[in-house]
């Protein structure tokens, strides 16, 4: 299954989860009316009391209607509002779980070596780099991914599994909520968790009217009757979320072994659940609405049984190693030390892919292949990201880690290679820096000048941590010398323009609101003009002669699939990067369907010359990452025989 069905998948479950959902609150509504017919019908002053008009009556349509309306009502304004606190995105979750930021700067040897792996696997991904929680009061095994989308996403572990695991488990767990983000689940887990909410607002109703007093108050009993009602929504809360979520863990385990290629790390972390004497037990407060989140069972003894959000433990294993005996091993935290050892080994392994770095940084490959990457990394993209990150100096690898070094690195990567050019640059930046970015710039300058084409966007990748724990003024300051340093040459080349999108979408979660686009568009008609827009500029950008942009436009519209004639090839004025971005922000709100026919449409035009480019397949990423539809870096092919481009 590749990324575009996942999505379709994702959203197909939604529109499920809304029919369990509609159901549960008809039940609910139901059983409300019938609790207030026969609360009601106890005192003999009731309309509804037994011997009153003709008897006993079970249907009266205006206590239904109020019953119906303030069932729905309470239900629907607790969801809302438990949406709107979730509006910030998967910070909130972590923060509600216990979760404690790592700071990009730690030096704590768990924290960093989780951090590494994190990014590692958001560089072979072509994510953004998530922040990281932890979650120290926690001694269980486990971790989790939430936010709306990749922009706003985050990563949870528990100190058991930072401390636990070794360092192929670790990337197995991480993997694992990887395919989570990729496969646009965190969405629908986020909704999940405010409309459970809203159901559990009817016991909060119960609460309230249980403690009114007054003589004859029928009041009491039914907010009783109403707290029963409001725990028993939430029991069918759970099994929807158990419904939801049970099939997804198969498919992340299946992803992330995809991912990897390294089963046994994964089936390692699941073996050390089993043997852990805390499991992989949440037992912070809000770990019940978040139960579908986590990477293994929040839960032990029967309230697990009855709300299993998970499959069980030996079955994922199972799939994951058929060989095994059935037998947990013995875990404890004594044996902190032994993994400790462990994950040196990797790290050391790791440091032997400098030289293959700089071969991998850059390159072409053909363009058909391309798309099928799409949200579907594989082991060359996580070999690829840790020798990268490993090739990288380690001055510049610790100036990414704070929001100065971050800062200088990003700028530095859009200066200009001409030197005279780049003079001048660096005294026009002097006036719009602070003194201690433009002391790191100076410092990094010589490094980032002799960086690869090919790692340009990898550092920015990288820098998106750090860049987050600006303050508002900071970030303000740096959007503005980096739009200045864009703009001063009057021209903005393809990485440039990459660059700056995914810098702004990344930062836009951290310093504005997080928007979730519901899909607005499932046919093409009313996308043409911002079709012919990109493809238009994309044949401009990779073929720089007339008869050669006109050729690769037609055979990029061709795999739009529109039974007409291609409109006119726009000239380069009317594709500018302003309608650039306007035909992005319509795209964005297309079904996964038709995005992946467009780009399916733009690599045929950045691919017209059979190769695609480290300057094109850049503009790519960008394109793909504005349509959140993640493309890993694209990689050359083992048997390409053209030459690396450095």
């Amino acid at each position: 299954m590749d990324f575009f069905e996942a999505q379709d998948r994702a959203r197909r479950r939604t529109r499920l989860l809304i029919v369990y959902f509609a159901l549960a609150v008809a039940g609910i509504t139901v059983a409300v009316y019938l609790a207030c017919l026969i609360t009601l019908g106890v005192g003999d002053a009731s309309p509804y009391a037994p011997g009153r008009d003709a008897g006993w009556r079970l249907w009266h349509p205006k206590l239904f209607a109020i019953c119906a309306g303030g069932t729905l009502a309470v239900v629907a304004l607790g969801s809302l509002y438990r949406i709107a606190t979730l509006r910030a995105g998967g910070r909130v979750v972590a923060e509600a779980l216990g979760g404690r930021l790592v700071r990009p700067d730690t030096r704590d040897f768990h924290e960093r070596r989780l951090l590494n792996v994190v990014e590692e696997m958001a560089l072979a991904s072509g994510l953004p780099v998530p922040p990281v929680y932890v979650l120290d009061a926690e001694r269980g095994i486990n971790a989790f991914a939430a936010g709306f989308g990749p922009h706003d996403a985050v990563i949870g572990v528990t100190r058991g599994c930072l401390e636990l695991l070794s360092r192929d488990e670790l990337q197995g767990v991480i993997a694992h909520e990887f395919s989570h983000i990729l496969n646009g689940d965190m969405r629908l887990n986020l909704r999940l968790i405010g409309w459970v909410f809203g159901i559990l607002c009817l016991a909060e109703v119960g609460r309230v009217l249980l403690r009114t007093r007054g003589r004859n108050n029928p009041l009491p009993l039914l907010g009783l009757v109403l707290l029963l009602l409001g725990w028993i929504g939430v029991f069918f809360g759970r099994l929807i979320q158990a419904a939801v979520s049970r099939q997804r863990e198969f498919l992340a385990d299946a992803a992330a072994v995809q991912f990897t290629r390294n089963p046994a790390g994964l089936a390692g972390a699941l073996r050390k659940i089993g043997g852990l004497v805390y499991g992989s037990r949440v037992d912070n407060p809000h770990a019940l609405e978040a139960a579908h989140l986590f990477f293994s069972s929040a839960f032990t003894g029967s309230r697990a049984h009855w709300f299993a959000t998970h499959p069980p433990l030996a079955e994922r294993i199972r799939r994951l190693d058929p060989s095994w005996d059935g037998t947990f091993p013995r875990v404890s935290p004594e044996t902190v030390e032994v993994v400790e050892a462990r994950a040196a080994a990797p790290r050391a392994r790791v440091a032997t892919g400098a030289a293959a770095a700089a071969s991998l940084a850059g390159g072409a490959v053909r363009g058909r292949a391309v798309l099928d990457q799409v949200g579907r990394p594989g082991p060359r993209q996580v070999r690829y990201a840790a020798e990268l990150r490993a090739a990288l100096p380690d001055e510049l690898l610790q100036a990414l880690q704070t929001d100065t070094g971050a800062q200088a690195a990003v700028l530095g990567l859009v200066l200009s290679r001409n030197p005279d050019r780049r003079r001048q640059e660096r005294i026009g930046l002097q006036t719009r820096l602070s003194a201690a970015v433009e002391a790191r710039l100076s410092a990094l300058d010589p490094i980032l000048l002799e960086l690869p084409v090919g790692a340009r966007l990898a550092v920015a990748q990288l820098a998106l941590p750090a860049l987050r724990t600006m303050d508002g003024e900071s970030f303000r300051a740096f959007r503005q010398a980096l739009r200045w340093l864009i703009t001063s040459d009057r021209q903005i080349d393809l990485f440039e323009y990459a660059l700056e999108r995914m810098i702004e979408r990344d930062l836009e979660a951290r310093f504005g609101r997080v928007r979730p686009r519901p899909v607005q568009y499932y046919s093409l008609r009313g996308l043409e003009s911002e079709a012919q827009v990109l493809l238009s500029a994309l044949a401009w950008l990779g073929q720089r002669a007339p008869d050669q942009a006109a050729r690769a436009y037609a055979a990029g519209w061709a795999q739009l699939g529109i039974d007409a004639p291609p409109p006119q090839l726009l000239v380069w004025t009317e594709c500018g990067l302003a309608a650039i971005d306007r035909a992005l922000d319509r795209w964005a709100e297309a079904s996964p369907a038709l995005k992946r026919r467009l780009l399916a449409a733009c690599v045929e035009v950045v691919a017209a010359d059979g190769w695609v480019r480290v300057e094109e397949a850049e503009l790519l990423r960008a394109v793909a990452d504005a349509l959140d539809c993640p493309l890993p870096p694209v990689l050359s092919e083992p048997a390409a025989s053209g030459p690396m481009q450095t």
